[in-house]
Protein backbone atom coordinates (compact mmCIF):
# COMPACT_ATOMS: atom_id res chain seq x y z
CA UNK A 1 0.00 0.00 0.00
CA UNK A 2 3.19 2.36 1.12
CA UNK A 3 4.73 1.90 -2.49
CA UNK A 4 1.12 1.86 -4.48
CA UNK A 5 1.22 5.66 -2.11
CA UNK A 6 4.34 6.49 -3.44
CA UNK A 7 4.24 5.80 -7.08
CA UNK A 8 1.04 7.85 -6.73
CA UNK A 9 2.29 11.09 -5.41
CA UNK A 10 5.56 10.70 -8.10
CA UNK A 11 2.79 10.34 -10.77
CA UNK A 12 0.71 13.32 -9.67
CA UNK A 13 4.28 15.29 -9.04
CA UNK A 14 5.42 14.89 -12.05
CA UNK A 15 1.86 15.52 -14.23
CA UNK A 16 1.87 19.04 -12.60
CA UNK A 17 5.94 19.88 -13.19
CA UNK A 18 4.69 18.69 -16.97
CA UNK A 19 2.12 20.81 -17.18
CA UNK A 20 4.32 24.16 -15.47
CA UNK A 21 6.94 23.12 -18.15
CA UNK A 22 4.77 23.94 -20.91
CA UNK A 23 4.98 28.22 -20.96
CA UNK A 24 0.80 28.95 -20.09
CA UNK A 25 -1.15 31.15 -22.59
CA UNK A 26 -2.72 33.99 -20.86
CA UNK A 27 -6.38 33.05 -19.51
CA UNK A 28 -7.69 35.93 -19.64
CA UNK A 29 -9.80 37.11 -22.97
CA UNK A 30 -9.59 39.87 -24.97
CA UNK A 31 -13.01 42.09 -25.70
CA UNK A 32 -11.25 45.01 -27.40
CA UNK A 33 -9.04 46.99 -25.02
CA UNK A 34 -10.74 44.82 -22.43
CA UNK A 35 -9.27 42.21 -20.35
CA UNK A 36 -11.40 39.58 -19.64
CA UNK A 37 -10.42 37.46 -16.38
CA UNK A 38 -11.05 33.45 -16.20
CA UNK A 39 -12.61 31.90 -13.22
CA UNK A 40 -12.96 28.72 -12.90
CA UNK A 41 -15.62 27.34 -10.27
CA UNK A 42 -17.24 24.29 -9.65
CA UNK A 43 -20.52 25.88 -8.23
CA UNK A 44 -23.16 26.77 -10.52
CA UNK A 45 -25.40 30.21 -10.18
CA UNK A 46 -28.66 29.29 -9.86
CA UNK A 47 -30.54 33.02 -9.64
CA UNK A 48 -28.96 36.67 -9.13
CA UNK A 49 -32.03 37.54 -7.31
CA UNK A 50 -31.04 39.36 -4.62
CA UNK A 51 -33.99 38.96 -2.41
CA UNK A 52 -34.47 34.74 -2.94
CA UNK A 53 -31.04 33.10 -2.47
CA UNK A 54 -27.49 33.23 -1.56
CA UNK A 55 -24.11 31.12 -1.52
CA UNK A 56 -20.71 31.95 -2.55
CA UNK A 57 -21.24 31.56 -6.40
CA UNK A 58 -24.75 33.59 -5.88
CA UNK A 59 -23.27 36.12 -3.71
CA UNK A 60 -20.10 36.76 -6.03
CA UNK A 61 -22.21 37.71 -8.53
CA UNK A 62 -24.85 39.81 -7.07
CA UNK A 63 -22.01 42.28 -5.28
CA UNK A 64 -20.17 42.66 -9.04
CA UNK A 65 -24.32 43.93 -10.48
CA UNK A 66 -25.60 45.18 -7.31
CA UNK A 67 -24.43 47.87 -4.58
CA UNK A 68 -25.62 48.32 -0.65
CA UNK A 69 -25.80 51.02 1.23
CA UNK A 70 -22.79 49.84 2.79
CA UNK A 71 -19.72 47.15 1.97
CA UNK A 72 -17.21 44.78 3.68
CA UNK A 73 -13.70 45.60 3.14
CA UNK A 74 -10.78 43.72 3.93
CA UNK A 75 -9.54 41.84 7.40
CA UNK A 76 -10.38 42.26 9.74
CA UNK A 77 -13.62 43.26 7.45
CA UNK A 78 -14.40 46.32 8.00
CA UNK A 79 -17.82 48.30 7.33
CA UNK A 80 -17.48 51.08 4.61
CA UNK A 81 -19.36 53.89 3.04
CA UNK A 82 -20.65 52.69 -0.28
CA UNK A 83 -24.73 54.05 -1.80
CA UNK A 84 -24.62 55.23 1.64
CA UNK A 85 -21.86 58.10 2.30
CA UNK A 86 -22.98 58.56 6.24
CA UNK A 87 -25.04 57.34 8.67
CA UNK A 88 -26.04 57.05 12.43
CA UNK A 89 -28.41 55.68 15.04
CA UNK A 90 -30.12 56.45 18.26
CA UNK A 91 -28.21 55.95 21.39
CA UNK A 92 -30.64 52.58 21.71
CA UNK A 93 -29.92 51.15 18.57
CA UNK A 94 -33.43 51.15 16.98
CA UNK A 95 -33.62 54.20 14.95
CA UNK A 96 -30.93 53.66 11.84
CA UNK A 97 -30.50 57.29 9.17
CA UNK A 98 -28.99 56.60 5.94
CA UNK A 99 -27.67 59.49 3.67
CA UNK A 100 -26.99 58.39 0.50
CA UNK A 101 -24.23 59.71 -2.47
CA UNK A 102 -25.93 61.63 -5.22
CA UNK A 103 -24.43 60.21 -7.62
CA UNK A 104 -24.83 56.57 -7.64
CA UNK A 105 -26.85 55.15 -11.12
CA UNK A 106 -28.50 52.29 -11.81
CA UNK A 107 -27.68 50.34 -15.11
CA UNK A 108 -30.57 51.93 -16.99
CA UNK A 109 -29.00 55.44 -15.65
CA UNK A 110 -31.80 55.82 -13.51
CA UNK A 111 -30.57 57.82 -9.83
CA UNK A 112 -30.18 55.58 -6.46
CA UNK A 113 -32.83 57.69 -4.44
CA UNK A 114 -34.58 56.34 -1.13
CA UNK A 115 -37.42 54.84 -2.68
CA UNK A 116 -35.17 52.54 -4.47
CA UNK A 117 -34.01 51.53 -1.11
CA UNK A 118 -36.79 51.38 0.41
CA UNK A 119 -38.77 49.11 -2.33
CA UNK A 120 -35.76 46.95 -2.46
CA UNK A 121 -35.99 46.07 1.50
CA UNK A 122 -39.40 45.88 1.51
CA UNK A 123 -39.67 43.38 -1.54
CA UNK A 124 -36.90 41.19 0.05
CA UNK A 125 -38.99 41.36 3.65
CA UNK A 126 -42.30 40.23 1.86
CA UNK A 127 -40.79 37.68 -0.56
CA UNK A 128 -39.03 36.14 3.21
CA UNK A 129 -36.06 34.78 1.25
CA UNK A 130 -32.78 34.71 0.68
CA UNK A 131 -31.04 37.89 3.44
CA UNK A 132 -34.71 38.28 5.13
CA UNK A 133 -33.92 36.48 7.89
CA UNK A 134 -31.29 38.76 8.91
CA UNK A 135 -34.03 41.62 9.31
CA UNK A 136 -37.03 40.37 9.75
CA UNK A 137 -37.62 39.84 13.60
CA UNK A 138 -36.95 43.72 13.91
CA UNK A 139 -37.87 45.46 10.88
CA UNK A 140 -41.08 45.60 9.21
CA UNK A 141 -42.37 47.77 5.69
CA UNK A 142 -44.14 50.05 7.48
CA UNK A 143 -40.82 51.42 9.59
CA UNK A 144 -39.39 52.53 6.40
CA UNK A 145 -39.56 55.95 5.55
CA UNK A 146 -38.01 57.98 2.80
CA UNK A 147 -37.41 60.83 4.37
CA UNK A 148 -35.82 62.81 1.01
CA UNK A 149 -35.03 62.20 -1.87
CA UNK A 150 -31.51 60.87 -0.89
CA UNK A 151 -32.06 60.01 2.73
CA UNK A 152 -33.63 56.92 4.25
CA UNK A 153 -34.66 55.70 7.88
CA UNK A 154 -35.17 52.53 9.61
CA UNK A 155 -37.30 52.07 12.80
CA UNK A 156 -36.63 48.98 14.10
CA UNK A 157 -39.80 47.19 16.47
CA UNK A 158 -36.93 47.10 19.12
CA UNK A 159 -33.25 48.19 19.78
CA UNK A 160 -30.96 45.52 17.82
CA UNK A 161 -27.15 46.41 17.66
CA UNK A 162 -26.00 44.33 15.01
CA UNK A 163 -28.32 45.64 12.25
CA UNK A 164 -25.54 47.86 10.67
CA UNK A 165 -23.41 44.25 10.02
CA UNK A 166 -26.02 42.75 7.98
CA UNK A 167 -26.98 45.53 5.80
CA UNK A 168 -24.21 45.12 3.50
CA UNK A 169 -25.83 42.10 2.09
CA UNK A 170 -29.29 43.67 1.25
CA UNK A 171 -28.62 44.91 -2.69
CA UNK A 172 -30.66 47.71 -3.99
CA UNK A 173 -32.84 46.98 -7.34
CA UNK A 174 -34.23 49.39 -9.48
CA UNK A 175 -38.09 49.20 -8.86
CA UNK A 176 -38.86 50.77 -12.10
CA UNK A 177 -36.72 48.27 -14.28
CA UNK A 178 -37.89 45.26 -12.01
CA UNK A 179 -41.85 46.13 -11.81
CA UNK A 180 -42.13 46.63 -15.69
CA UNK A 181 -41.19 42.49 -15.79
CA UNK A 182 -43.77 41.51 -13.05
CA UNK A 183 -45.60 38.57 -14.12
CA UNK A 184 -48.48 37.29 -11.92
CA UNK A 185 -47.76 39.77 -9.07
CA UNK A 186 -44.16 37.98 -8.36
CA UNK A 187 -42.42 41.12 -8.11
CA UNK A 188 -39.68 40.34 -10.99
CA UNK A 189 -38.49 37.35 -9.31
CA UNK A 190 -38.84 35.05 -12.67
CA UNK A 191 -36.88 37.46 -14.51
CA UNK A 192 -34.25 38.36 -12.06
CA UNK A 193 -33.75 35.01 -12.01
CA UNK A 194 -31.21 35.64 -14.86
CA UNK A 195 -31.52 39.58 -15.60
CA UNK A 196 -30.19 41.89 -13.23
CA UNK A 197 -30.92 45.29 -12.13
CA UNK A 198 -28.53 47.28 -9.88
CA UNK A 199 -25.66 49.85 -10.26
CA UNK A 200 -22.62 47.63 -9.80
CA UNK A 201 -20.01 47.86 -11.33
CA UNK A 202 -20.40 45.20 -14.02
CA UNK A 203 -23.77 44.42 -15.53
CA UNK A 204 -24.64 40.75 -17.45
CA UNK A 205 -23.45 39.83 -20.96
CA UNK A 206 -23.83 36.28 -21.27
CA UNK A 207 -25.87 33.60 -19.11
CA UNK A 208 -25.59 29.85 -19.62
CA UNK A 209 -26.85 28.35 -16.90
CA UNK A 210 -24.80 25.46 -15.94
CA UNK A 211 -22.03 26.68 -18.36
CA UNK A 212 -21.23 29.98 -17.73
CA UNK A 213 -22.00 33.64 -16.28
CA UNK A 214 -20.16 36.56 -17.93
CA UNK A 215 -20.12 39.85 -16.75
CA UNK A 216 -18.47 42.93 -18.00
CA UNK A 217 -17.52 46.23 -16.73
CA UNK A 218 -19.93 49.40 -16.49
CA UNK A 219 -17.75 52.18 -18.16
CA UNK A 220 -18.22 55.20 -15.80
CA UNK A 221 -19.51 53.21 -13.06
CA UNK A 222 -20.40 55.68 -10.17
CA UNK A 223 -18.17 55.04 -7.85
CA UNK A 224 -14.80 54.82 -10.31
CA UNK A 225 -12.19 52.03 -10.12
CA UNK A 226 -9.22 51.05 -8.04
CA UNK A 227 -7.34 50.65 -11.03
CA UNK A 228 -6.23 51.94 -14.44
CA UNK A 229 -5.68 48.14 -15.00
CA UNK A 230 -9.17 47.02 -13.90
CA UNK A 231 -10.99 43.82 -15.21
CA UNK A 232 -12.82 44.65 -18.25
CA UNK A 233 -15.49 41.75 -16.99
CA UNK A 234 -15.09 38.55 -15.73
CA UNK A 235 -16.06 35.00 -16.91
CA UNK A 236 -17.20 32.39 -14.66
CA UNK A 237 -16.92 29.30 -16.06
CA UNK A 238 -18.14 26.08 -14.53
CA UNK A 239 -15.65 23.04 -14.34
CA UNK A 240 -17.25 20.42 -12.11
CA UNK A 241 -13.83 18.49 -11.15
CA UNK A 242 -11.04 19.96 -9.07
CA UNK A 243 -8.64 17.83 -10.90
CA UNK A 244 -10.10 19.46 -14.27
CA UNK A 245 -9.92 22.95 -12.14
CA UNK A 246 -5.91 22.60 -11.18
CA UNK A 247 -5.36 21.41 -15.00
CA UNK A 248 -6.75 24.47 -16.10
CA UNK A 249 -4.83 27.02 -13.99
CA UNK A 250 -1.38 25.27 -14.91
CA UNK A 251 -2.26 25.07 -18.48
CA UNK A 252 -3.22 28.97 -18.14
CA UNK A 253 -6.77 28.29 -19.40
CA UNK A 254 -7.99 29.92 -15.91
CA UNK A 255 -7.09 32.38 -14.18
CA UNK A 256 -8.53 31.83 -10.55
CA UNK A 257 -9.91 28.89 -9.34
CA UNK A 258 -11.49 28.20 -5.66
CA UNK A 259 -12.00 24.47 -4.20
CA UNK A 260 -8.98 22.59 -5.12
CA UNK A 261 -7.76 20.00 -2.31
CA UNK A 262 -5.51 21.14 -0.13
CA UNK A 263 -2.73 18.60 -1.25
CA UNK A 264 -3.44 20.44 -4.85
CA UNK A 265 -3.32 23.85 -3.16
CA UNK A 266 0.28 23.09 -1.44
CA UNK A 267 1.39 21.58 -5.42
CA UNK A 268 0.38 24.54 -7.24
CA UNK A 269 1.63 26.94 -4.86
CA UNK A 270 4.89 25.88 -5.80
CA UNK A 271 4.66 26.47 -9.35
CA UNK A 272 5.94 29.56 -11.12
CA UNK A 273 3.21 31.90 -12.44
CA UNK A 274 1.36 30.92 -10.00
CA UNK A 275 0.00 32.44 -6.48
CA UNK A 276 -2.14 30.99 -3.53
CA UNK A 277 -3.40 33.63 -1.07
CA UNK A 278 -3.85 31.80 2.15
CA UNK A 279 -5.92 33.58 4.73
CA UNK A 280 -7.19 32.40 8.12
CA UNK A 281 -11.11 32.33 7.96
CA UNK A 282 -14.17 32.41 9.71
CA UNK A 283 -15.65 29.68 7.88
CA UNK A 284 -16.02 26.61 10.59
CA UNK A 285 -16.35 22.99 10.00
CA UNK A 286 -18.36 20.85 11.48
CA UNK A 287 -20.48 17.75 12.10
CA UNK A 288 -24.12 18.11 12.48
CA UNK A 289 -26.17 15.88 15.05
CA UNK A 290 -29.43 15.83 15.02
CA UNK A 291 -30.81 16.16 18.37
CA UNK A 292 -34.62 15.64 17.95
CA UNK A 293 -34.40 12.03 16.73
CA UNK A 294 -32.73 9.03 17.95
CA UNK A 295 -30.08 7.99 18.21
CA UNK A 296 -28.34 11.08 18.26
CA UNK A 297 -31.47 12.75 20.62
CA UNK A 298 -29.49 10.84 23.45
CA UNK A 299 -26.87 13.84 24.55
CA UNK A 300 -24.50 10.90 25.96
CA UNK A 301 -24.15 9.21 22.94
CA UNK A 302 -23.49 12.96 21.18
CA UNK A 303 -20.95 13.38 23.82
CA UNK A 304 -19.30 10.17 23.05
CA UNK A 305 -18.84 11.15 19.41
CA UNK A 306 -17.71 14.29 20.24
CA UNK A 307 -14.58 12.74 22.75
CA UNK A 308 -14.04 9.42 20.24
CA UNK A 309 -13.00 12.54 16.98
CA UNK A 310 -9.37 13.06 16.38
CA UNK A 311 -9.49 16.43 15.83
CA UNK A 312 -5.83 16.47 15.38
CA UNK A 313 -6.39 14.76 11.67
CA UNK A 314 -8.46 17.54 10.45
CA UNK A 315 -5.39 19.64 11.04
CA UNK A 316 -3.33 16.90 9.09
CA UNK A 317 -6.28 16.78 6.10
CA UNK A 318 -5.82 20.09 5.79
CA UNK A 319 -2.05 19.82 5.85
CA UNK A 320 -1.68 22.56 8.57
CA UNK A 321 -3.30 25.07 7.15
CA UNK A 322 -6.46 25.21 9.76
CA UNK A 323 -7.08 25.65 13.21
CA UNK A 324 -9.08 23.83 15.82
CA UNK A 325 -12.52 25.72 17.20
CA UNK A 326 -12.02 26.57 20.71
CA UNK A 327 -15.50 27.03 21.27
CA UNK A 328 -19.17 26.58 18.90
CA UNK A 329 -18.27 30.61 17.72
CA UNK A 330 -15.28 31.19 15.18
CA UNK A 331 -11.80 32.77 16.73
CA UNK A 332 -12.76 36.45 14.71
CA UNK A 333 -16.33 36.30 16.31
CA UNK A 334 -16.22 39.50 18.68
CA UNK A 335 -17.18 38.40 22.11
CA UNK A 336 -15.62 34.70 21.22
CA UNK A 337 -14.22 32.97 24.37
CA UNK A 338 -12.19 29.50 24.58
CA UNK A 339 -14.42 27.70 26.32
CA UNK A 340 -13.31 25.86 29.02
CA UNK A 341 -12.72 21.68 28.47
CA UNK A 342 -13.58 22.07 24.84
CA UNK A 343 -13.91 18.66 23.04
CA UNK A 344 -10.91 16.85 22.16
CA UNK A 345 -10.37 13.07 21.65
CA UNK A 346 -10.28 11.58 24.84
CA UNK A 347 -11.57 8.17 24.14
CA UNK A 348 -12.16 7.02 27.90
CA UNK A 349 -14.40 9.67 28.02
CA UNK A 350 -16.01 8.85 25.42
CA UNK A 351 -16.74 5.59 26.65
CA UNK A 352 -17.74 6.74 29.90
CA UNK A 353 -20.41 8.92 28.15
CA UNK A 354 -21.28 5.74 25.53
CA UNK A 355 -21.80 3.98 29.36
CA UNK A 356 -24.12 6.24 30.13
CA UNK A 357 -25.92 6.33 26.52
CA UNK A 358 -28.86 4.12 25.58
CA UNK A 359 -26.68 2.53 23.67
CA UNK A 360 -24.01 1.70 26.13
CA UNK A 361 -22.56 -1.92 23.95
CA UNK A 362 -22.60 0.49 21.00
CA UNK A 363 -24.00 -1.54 17.86
CA UNK A 364 -25.63 0.63 16.11
CA UNK A 365 -25.25 2.33 12.64
CA UNK A 366 -24.81 5.93 12.05
CA UNK A 367 -25.51 8.06 8.83
CA UNK A 368 -22.46 10.66 7.84
CA UNK A 369 -23.32 12.80 4.90
CA UNK A 370 -20.97 15.30 3.21
CA UNK A 371 -21.00 16.59 -0.18
CA UNK A 372 -20.04 14.89 -3.21
CA UNK A 373 -16.80 15.26 -4.85
CA UNK A 374 -15.56 17.11 -1.70
CA UNK A 375 -12.26 14.83 -0.99
CA UNK A 376 -11.52 16.49 2.76
CA UNK A 377 -15.02 15.74 3.93
CA UNK A 378 -14.96 12.16 2.36
CA UNK A 379 -11.72 12.04 4.54
CA UNK A 380 -13.13 13.28 7.50
CA UNK A 381 -15.70 10.20 7.37
CA UNK A 382 -12.95 8.01 6.98
CA UNK A 383 -11.29 9.35 10.34
CA UNK A 384 -13.73 8.87 11.76
CA UNK A 385 -14.88 5.18 10.67
CA UNK A 386 -11.65 4.44 12.29
CA UNK A 387 -12.67 6.25 15.51
CA UNK A 388 -16.08 5.59 15.84
CA UNK A 389 -15.35 1.47 15.56
CA UNK A 390 -13.17 1.78 19.00
CA UNK A 391 -16.88 2.35 20.19
CA UNK A 392 -18.39 -0.46 18.36
CA UNK A 393 -20.19 2.11 16.10
CA UNK A 394 -20.27 1.50 12.34
CA UNK A 395 -20.30 4.43 10.25
CA UNK A 396 -22.17 4.48 6.47
CA UNK A 397 -20.67 7.31 3.99
CA UNK A 398 -23.56 8.98 2.26
CA UNK A 399 -22.19 11.37 -0.66
CA UNK A 400 -24.82 13.85 -1.39
CA UNK A 401 -25.20 16.93 -3.91
CA UNK A 402 -25.28 19.94 -1.46
CA UNK A 403 -28.55 20.51 -3.09
CA UNK A 404 -30.05 17.09 -1.67
CA UNK A 405 -28.12 17.63 1.08
CA UNK A 406 -30.09 20.59 2.12
CA UNK A 407 -33.59 19.07 1.45
CA UNK A 408 -32.67 16.53 3.81
CA UNK A 409 -31.50 19.21 6.91
CA UNK A 410 -34.68 20.75 6.22
CA UNK A 411 -36.58 18.15 8.18
CA UNK A 412 -36.25 16.27 11.61
CA UNK A 413 -37.51 13.29 10.00
CA UNK A 414 -35.04 13.52 7.28
CA UNK A 415 -32.05 15.07 8.89
CA UNK A 416 -29.21 12.42 8.93
CA UNK A 417 -27.57 11.65 12.35
CA UNK A 418 -24.59 13.17 11.09
CA UNK A 419 -24.04 15.93 8.34
CA UNK A 420 -20.97 17.80 7.67
CA UNK A 421 -21.45 21.53 6.93
CA UNK A 422 -19.38 24.30 6.39
CA UNK A 423 -20.80 27.27 7.81
CA UNK A 424 -19.35 30.82 7.35
CA UNK A 425 -21.24 33.84 9.76
CA UNK A 426 -22.34 36.39 7.36
CA UNK A 427 -21.50 39.01 9.94
CA UNK A 428 -18.62 39.66 12.69
CA UNK A 429 -21.44 40.35 15.08
CA UNK A 430 -22.01 37.15 17.21
CA UNK A 431 -25.49 37.09 16.74
CA UNK A 432 -24.75 36.19 13.08
CA UNK A 433 -23.79 33.21 14.89
CA UNK A 434 -25.47 32.36 18.28
CA UNK A 435 -28.92 32.56 16.00
CA UNK A 436 -27.65 29.23 14.10
CA UNK A 437 -28.55 27.42 17.05
CA UNK A 438 -31.92 29.10 18.03
CA UNK A 439 -35.30 27.47 16.59
CA UNK A 440 -36.08 29.72 14.22
CA UNK A 441 -32.35 28.30 12.09
CA UNK A 442 -34.00 24.84 12.04
CA UNK A 443 -35.12 23.85 8.90
CA UNK A 444 -31.30 25.67 7.45
CA UNK A 445 -29.03 24.03 6.50
CA UNK A 446 -26.50 25.30 9.23
CA UNK A 447 -29.84 24.66 11.92
CA UNK A 448 -29.60 20.83 11.30
CA UNK A 449 -29.22 19.47 14.57
CA UNK A 450 -32.50 21.10 15.07
CA UNK A 451 -30.67 22.29 18.58
CA UNK A 452 -33.17 22.96 21.30
CA UNK A 453 -32.69 24.74 24.50
CA UNK A 454 -35.21 27.03 25.79
CA UNK A 455 -31.97 28.91 28.03
CA UNK A 456 -30.13 29.08 25.69
CA UNK A 457 -32.85 30.71 23.32
CA UNK A 458 -34.05 33.31 25.95
CA UNK A 459 -29.93 34.56 26.04
CA UNK A 460 -30.00 34.21 22.51
CA UNK A 461 -32.82 36.63 22.06
CA UNK A 462 -31.68 38.91 24.76
CA UNK A 463 -28.39 39.39 24.01
CA UNK A 464 -29.71 40.24 20.21
CA UNK A 465 -31.93 43.26 21.55
CA UNK A 466 -29.24 45.29 23.91
CA UNK A 467 -27.67 48.14 22.74
CA UNK A 468 -24.82 48.36 25.37
CA UNK A 469 -21.27 45.67 24.49
CA UNK A 470 -20.39 46.17 27.80
CA UNK A 471 -23.40 43.88 28.75
CA UNK A 472 -23.96 41.63 25.70
CA UNK A 473 -20.47 40.63 26.10
CA UNK A 474 -21.23 38.28 29.07
CA UNK A 475 -24.15 36.91 27.35
CA UNK A 476 -22.52 35.59 24.74
CA UNK A 477 -20.17 33.96 26.95
CA UNK A 478 -22.87 31.96 28.86
CA UNK A 479 -24.26 30.87 25.14
CA UNK A 480 -21.24 29.35 23.87
CA UNK A 481 -20.20 27.33 27.28
CA UNK A 482 -24.06 26.14 26.87
CA UNK A 483 -24.35 25.34 23.37
CA UNK A 484 -20.90 23.42 24.25
CA UNK A 485 -21.90 21.61 26.82
CA UNK A 486 -25.53 20.28 24.84
CA UNK A 487 -23.20 18.85 22.06
CA UNK A 488 -25.32 19.76 18.97
CA UNK A 489 -22.15 18.79 16.95
CA UNK A 490 -18.93 17.90 16.34
CA UNK A 491 -17.30 21.39 16.73
CA UNK A 492 -14.32 20.72 14.01
CA UNK A 493 -11.75 23.46 12.97
CA UNK A 494 -11.08 26.77 10.72
CA UNK A 495 -9.77 25.82 7.75
CA UNK A 496 -7.67 28.98 5.72
CA UNK A 497 -9.43 30.29 2.81
CA UNK A 498 -7.06 29.49 -0.14
CA UNK A 499 -7.52 30.33 -3.81
CA UNK A 500 -5.24 29.79 -7.08
CA UNK A 501 -4.29 32.67 -9.71
CA UNK A 502 -2.80 33.31 -11.99
CA UNK A 503 0.30 35.94 -10.64
CA UNK A 504 -0.66 38.78 -12.89
CA UNK A 505 -3.80 38.98 -10.84
CA UNK A 506 -3.68 41.77 -8.90
CA UNK A 507 -5.97 43.53 -6.55
CA UNK A 508 -6.89 40.73 -4.95
CA UNK A 509 -8.79 41.80 -0.61
CA UNK A 510 -9.38 38.85 0.98
CA UNK A 511 -12.26 39.17 3.91
CA UNK A 512 -13.21 36.35 6.21
CA UNK A 513 -16.99 37.14 6.20
CA UNK A 514 -16.83 36.20 2.41
CA UNK A 515 -18.09 32.63 2.05
CA UNK A 516 -15.57 29.48 0.98
CA UNK A 517 -14.67 30.36 -3.03
CA UNK A 518 -16.32 34.17 -3.15
CA UNK A 519 -14.07 36.99 -4.36
CA UNK A 520 -14.57 40.23 -4.34
CA UNK A 521 -14.37 41.14 -8.06
CA UNK A 522 -14.05 45.11 -8.17
CA UNK A 523 -10.62 45.94 -7.23
CA UNK A 524 -9.30 43.33 -9.80
CA UNK A 525 -7.06 43.87 -11.89
CA UNK A 526 -4.72 41.89 -14.91
CA UNK A 527 -1.13 43.36 -14.89
CA UNK A 528 -0.26 41.22 -18.07
CA UNK A 529 0.45 42.40 -21.53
Amino acid sequence: MTTMRVRVSLLVTAVLAALAVAPPVAAFERAGDRKILVFAGRQEVPTIDPSVKYDWSIRMMQQALYDALVKYVGNPPEIVPWLAERWESSPDARTWTFHLVRNARFHTGDPVTAEAVRWSFVRTLRLNAGPAWMLSDFLKEDAIKVLDDYTIQFTLTQPYAPFLSFVPWWYVMNPKQVLTQEQSGDLGQKWLTDHEAGSGPFRIKRWEQGVLYEIEAVDGYWKGWPSKDHVGGVILKIVREAAAQRAALLRGEADIVEGLSADDFDQVARMPGIVVPNHPGMTTFGIKLNTQKAPTKDPNLRKALAYAFDYEALLKIYNGNAVLQTSPFPNATRGHIGVPGFYRQDLARAKEFLAKSAYPQGGIELEYVYVQGLEEERKMGLVLIDNLARLRLRLKLVPLTWPNMVARGAKVDTSPEMMAVFTTPVSTDPDAVAYQYHKNSWGKYYGSAFYANDGVWALIERARTVARWEERAPLYAEIQKRIAADAPEIFGMLANRRWGMRDYVKGFVFSPVRFTGEVDLYPLAVAAQ
